[in-house]
């Protein structure tokens, strides 16, 4: 199935790099920290286990998931205020993402917005189309506010992207309240294929660089951002799946004990 476009804006969200991961090789696809879920965005048949601590994450995406297309049609294209609108406050999150360009919705539009250089990447009739032609794609995908923790392991593909631990606070729940020695160790214990994102710099894995590339879309993407993966399972057989992720996850604890 061809990829689906953006449901909506999130921060460091990997919908335009996701093509630079391996594609899924398992029927189950998880994605610990959702957000925008851009990795599974481009595997849509997968059935896809959406996870997030944050509440707003979540409650867009089980709108998202139930929503019918007349109901998201029936959404305002043209907002000045959301809080003076009568809509569910799911939509009304799903429209904020889409008036700034951050990790939290906004109630007004923000200054790009309104400058109207880039019409199509914020809130209006097209948006509003393209989510409502999707919406019966992602019927099947199920989400769930848990920590990452809480999650039962089982063979899938685990696609990890959590607030970086260096640039990650620009979130309502970011890097500092994670542990990453503690999510690495639990990254290597997972059971399947697993692709672990970050940034150049981070140590908590053993990371190689994948790529270079626009902070943000257009004429305001002057930043770039310096990703970096860690990969496990990636074209191995399931026994030596098995037998590789109990290696790789006590070699990783003894490194832990050996930087203490």
């Amino acid at each position: 199935m061809k990829c689906l476009g953006l449901f909506f804006n999130y921060f460091g969200g990997k919908w335009r790099i996701a093509d630079r991961y391996p594609a899924p090789s398992h029927r189950v696809l998880i994605e610990p920290f959702a957000g925008s879920a851009g990795y599974a965005l481009h595997h849509p048949d997968r059935q896809v286990r959406l996870y997030d601590v944050d509440p707003v994450v979540c409650g867009v995406w089980d709108y998202l998931i139930r929503a019918r297309e007349s109901e998201i049609l029936a959404l305002p294209p043209a907002v000045t205020d959301l809080r003076a609108m009568d809509l569910p406050q799911e939509a009304r999150w799903l429209i904020g993402f889409w008036l700034n360009k951050g990790a939290t919705p906004c109630h007004r539009p923000d200054r790009w917005m309104r400058d109207g250089t880039r019409p199509n990447s914020f809130w209006g009739e097209a948006i509003r189309a393209r989510i409502a032609s999707q919406v019966q794609y992602i019927r099947h995908w199920t989400v769930e506010q848990r920590s990452y923790e809480a999650i039962e392991d089982s063979a899938a593909t685990w696609f990890v992207d959590p607030p970086y631990a260096v640039s990650g606070h620009k979130y309502r729940f970011g890097a500092k309240g994670i542990d990453f020695q503690k999510l690495g160790t639990w990254c290597a214990s997972r059971s399947g294929e697993v692709i672990v994102c970050e940034q150049a710099g981070a140590t908590w894995l053993p990371f190689e660089p994948i790529g270079s590339y626009k902070s943000l879309e257009g004429r305001f993407g002057k930043k770039q951002t310096h990703e970096v993966a860690w990969f496990q399972g990636i074209g191995v057989s399931p026994s030596a799946q098995a037998s590789g992720r109990a290696v790789a996850g006590q070699m990783f604890i003894d490194g832990l004990g050996e930087r203490g």
